[in-house]
């Protein structure tokens, strides 16, 4: 059985979530406040969680950035309201989705199927690795390294990553890496690939390499391109 965190300190909407939540075959946890979320993600295996920002005791941003230095478990976000750079900001440190409030709940559990679809279809991927210089990229264990130093990006980013990597040279649009990798039926906007960029390069140029760069085709995308 699929399992779910669900963290908000509204009891009322984790009462109509865990009732939809069920009713999709999940086994529901909740959690309240930050500090109790972040300790229930660190102990239990979680197939997904769904987020508040504003919650007591820690804010679900930073729940989010402890949940991602150990684990790539799906993260959806829930903010009450809509400002561009909330939600930026969840993308930046690692959410995978977002939600405004209010919503409804059936909007909700369509965000989850979607999610749950996608790694579905990711994990049923035929794993391969990829090198070059002295990059590595392994999408059987989702590690990456470079000159042997292990790079610690999320599941999303290691992908990004193989995308652009295994096409050298090639310009990818944002819808292309859009559709891609985060599929068809993505709620999200072109700005999901520029934050995941950002940080991706940020990851990857913590630790010296030459030969190969994420560069940006303004107007257009973004490419692995190999400078020597």
């Amino acid at each position: 059985m699929l399992t779910i965190l669900i963290a908000d300190d509204n009891r009322q909407i984790v009462s109509i979530l865990e009732e939809y939540a069920k009713k999709e075959g999940f086994a529901v946890t909740t959690a309240f406040d930050g500090p109790a979320a972040l300790a229930k993600a660190k102990s239990t295996h979680f197939d997904i969680v769904l987020l508040d920002v504003m919650m007591p005791g820690m804010d679900g941003f930073e729940v989010c950035r402890e949940i991602r230095r150990q684990s790539n478990v799906p993260i959806i976000m829930i903010t009450a309201r809509g400002e561009d750079f909330e939600r930026i900001m969840g993308l930046d440190i690692g959410a995978d989705d977002y939600i405004v409030k209010p919503f409804s709940p059936g909007e909700v559990m369509a965000r989850i199927r979607a999610v749950m679809r996608r790694i579905v279809r990711e994990d049923d991927k035929k794993a391969q690795v990829f090198t070059f210089k002295s990059l590595t990229v392994n999408l059987d264990e989702y590690t990456t390294e470079i000159g042997g130093v292990r790079i610690p990006l999320t599941k999303r980013e290691t992908e990004l990553l193989w995308t652009l990597g295994t096409n050298k040279n090639k310009v990818f649009s944002r819808d292309n890496l859009l559709n891609s990798l985060w599929g068809f039926d993505y709620y999200g906007d072109t700005r999901t690939v520029d934050s995941h960029i950002k940080r991706l390069r940020a990851k990857l140029d913590a630790v010296a390499h030459d030969g190969w760069e994420i560069k940006t085709i303004w107007g257009v995308g973004y490419k692995f391109e190999v400078t020597s």
